[in-house]
């Protein structure tokens, strides 16, 4: 199985730019870092969970949004999902969409996140049309 970790043009960095291969299987707990780095501008509190365990093939992030719901991620090769409804709670029962980007699945959660990545957007493209001039 090969991996490409192609990165993309973000409005604060790139996810994939901090992509992490050991041998054929990325290093999950580094990309939930990369992951929390991203979009901490845009929530109100996330970190990688110190309390479950994370492994090569999976890490859990929690996040609480701006409007202060509290979630438990899991971040795996298929993508994020919500697994829990509280921090550090996996929640076997809950069968939630997997998420390609955090950005999209924060989108659908988050009201506030939309609000604020639109902003930072704003604000880069008008550094971006000051600096042109």
């Amino acid at each position: 199985m090969e991996i490409d970790c192609q990165p993309e043009d973000s409005i604060v960095s790139s996810f994939d730019d901090d992509c992490v291969e050991l041998g054929d299987v990325k290093d999950m707990r580094l990309e939930a870092e990369a992951v929390v780095n991203d979009v901490l501008f845009a929530v109100s509190e996330m970190h990688v969970s110190q309390s479950l365990n994370s492994a090569l093939d999976v890490a859990y992030i929690n996040v609480e949004t701006r409007e202060g719901n509290r979630y438990c991620l899991e971040l795996t090769e298929a993508g994020l999902r919500v697994v829990g409804y509280a921090f550090d709670q996996v929640n076997e029962d809950l069968s939630s969409q997997y998420h390609e980007t955090v950005y999209s699945l924060l989108d659908t959660l988050s009201p506030g996140y939309r609000e604020a990545f639109g902003n930072a957007l704003l604000q880069r493209l008008e550094r971006l049309k000051q600096n042109g001039q």
